[in-house]
């Protein structure tokens, strides 16, 4: 399928964020906007085809950006049978790691997990960065920086995104550092900041609720967790995503046609699309998207992308602040998560956020690791 810039680019107001004052929602990623799980396979998967058709015969390594990027890293690394790993902003132990930073983000902090990248990058013939969108590109030449250092005159280096808004000048800096860019839409940021500036931020926003709910939801931890925080193959992570979605439906299967909601959490994306597209295809009217880390201007304009913001605590770190957009009332409701569930606060909030707007059957999945 060959895709264009009405496909994927809706553009929103970040709040608060002098560095850049827009962001580009694609409608079509499972994170800020709700998805139909098949939509967004369907865009990962003709990034991984153009990636195959580049390096077909090379063993690959994919490197995708958290949080944003995690999904579509993984369903790349698992059709092109590549070793995979993504960022990660988690507090992860005392682990030897590659740190760098995004310089517009509203989290910069980055890091790179070492652990099993060493061996990874001995059989790799190539790394290749997945993002979701790139613009200047110098996080990434951050990355491939540090990496060269480690691993000198050795391993190859691309980026693959869903759009690519790169002007000349950073193309050509591409281009001199000998990274290879692979991209399923151009696309041009010279009016975005613009454009935005006329959006009104007079959208719906709800604060964060973090008391005890009356009855809390079903709740169930299912072990063997697999985590792509660390360099993992990608079909063995899919096999194992696809080995919890299994034990899920084995726990609660939805009503046969029922309209089913699955949320992921900020990192942990990808587990949740993959529920999302198995309960599809069994004939479930479903839809995907998962908290996020971006504070998002919402507007009450239609043809802005998002309208309604419930502010929550974080499953990961209850001090740290997320955010889910445009909820609506579903039959069901099904929470994919890798956090541990130490803290009460974030699963609280979430709770209070999906029964604000009608939903009352909600259970959770928390994928871990014993």
């Amino acid at each position: 399928m060959r895709y264009t810039e009405q496909d994927l680019v809706r553009l929103a107001k970040r709040e608060n964020n002098k560095k850049r004052t827009y962001l580009v929602v694609n409608p079509l990623q499972g994170k800020h906007v709700p998805v139909r799980p098949g939509e967004a396979f369907s865009m990962f998967d003709c990034l991984a085809e153009l990636l195959k058709k580049a390096y077909g015969s090379e063993r690959l390594l994919l490197v995708g950006f958290a949080e944003t990027a995690t999904a579509i890293g993984a369903a790349a690394a698992e059709k092109l049978g590549a070793f995979y790993v993504h960022t990660t902003r988690e507090q992860t132990g005392e682990e030897e790691f590659f740190f760098f930073s995004e310089q517009h983000s509203h989290a910069t902090e980055q890091k790179l997990l070492r652990t099993g990248f060493d061996r990874a990058a001995e059989q790799a013939d190539r790394i290749v960065f997945i993002e979701d969108e790139i613009t200047t590109g110098n996080t990434i030449l951050n990355l491939v920086r540090l990496l060269r250092q480690a691993y000198p005159d050795r391993l190859e280096y691309s980026a693959a995104s869903l759009l690519n808004g790169m002007e000349e000048a950073h193309l050509r800096r591409y281009e001199e550092e000998r990274v290879r860019l692979h991209w399923l839409v151009k696309t041009s940021h010279a009016a975005y900041g613009e454009r935005v500036l006329s959006i009104r931020e007079d959208g719906t926003y709800h604060g964060c609720r973090t008391e005890k709910p009356d009855a809390e939801p079903e709740e169930h931890r299912i072990a063997g967790r697999a985590d792509a925080r660390r360099v993992t193959d990608g079909q063995t992570y899919h096999g194992a995503c696809e080995g919890l979605c299994k034990e899920i439906l084995r726990i609660r299967r939805p009503d046969p046609g029922s309209r089913v909601l699955v949320v992921g959490t900020e990192e942990c994306m990808y587990p949740a699309l993959l529920l999302g597209r198995r309960l599809e295809r069994a004939g479930h009217n479903v839809r995907c998207h998962s908290t996020t880390r971006s504070p998002i201007a919402v507007s009450a304009d239609p043809s802005c992308p998002l309208h309604e913001r419930y502010e929550l605590a974080s499953l990961y770190d209850s001090g740290r602040r997320t955010f889910l957009y445009d909820l609506a009332a579903y039959d069901e409701v099904l929470v994919v998560t890798d956090a541990e569930g130490g803290e009460k606060e974030g699963l609280y909030s979430l709770v209070h956020a999906l029964r604000s707007c009608g939903n009352e059957n909600i259970r959770v999945f928390r994928w871990c690791s014993i």
